[in-house]
């Protein structure tokens, strides 16, 4: 940085290079047979070693999922996360996703992440491709406020049945006495 806190300038050379980062092949494999699928419908957000990430909207979200089940082979949720963007009035829920049944996928984590407006998060429930990510859901529901379409059993998992303050994870929650 300069003395004045602000970075240098990028050379238009390191720029050409930031573009040109290559795939790997398992990875750029995979992206490929996405891109074909979705085109403009699936946003890759990157592909590096051993972790891929889209984004997608929601209303793409069970069909994205079925796809990356049935057909590309990741089988196995990790985990199911959340990040609210109060100054763009958003809430992010990103999936984690594994595979258990292709060998050269097994060190990998595929994630894909839905963009939900932050006063009225609702997204349908991937329940239907992925049972695993019942309780992750819930807990998204339960810290952000994510409501999950069709969702089974959207209940409290964790915080007190007649919590009535907003969302825990939610930039705005203040702790009380604080």
């Amino acid at each position: 940085m300069s003395s004045e806190g602000k970075q240098p300038e990028q050379s238009s050379q390191s720029k050409e290079a930031v573009a040109k980062v290559e795939i790997p092949p398992v990875e750029k494999g995979i992206v490929d047979k996405i891109t074909t699928k979705f085109g403009g419908k699936a946003v890759l957000a990157y592909a590096k070693p051993r972790r891929i990430r889209f984004n997608i909207k929601p209303e793409d979200a069970i069909e994205f999922a079925r796809f990356l089940n049935d057909e590309v082979g990741f089988d196995q949720p990790i985990s199911v996360a959340g990040t609210d963007y109060p100054k763009d009035n958003v809430i992010e829920v990103i999936y984690h996703i594994g595979c258990c049944t292709v060998p050269e996928y097994r060190s990998m984590v595929f994630a894909f992440a839905l963009k939900l407006p932050r006063d009225n998060p609702k997204t349908p429930t991937l329940i239907p491709v992925y049972r695993g990510v019942e309780y992750h859901e819930r807990e998204t529901f339960e810290m952000l406020g994510v409501i999950f379409e069709d969702h089974p059993k959207l209940q409290r998992l964790l915080l007190p049945e007649d919590w009535a303050d907003i969302p825990p994870l939610r930039k705005d929650f203040n702790i009380k006495g604080r």
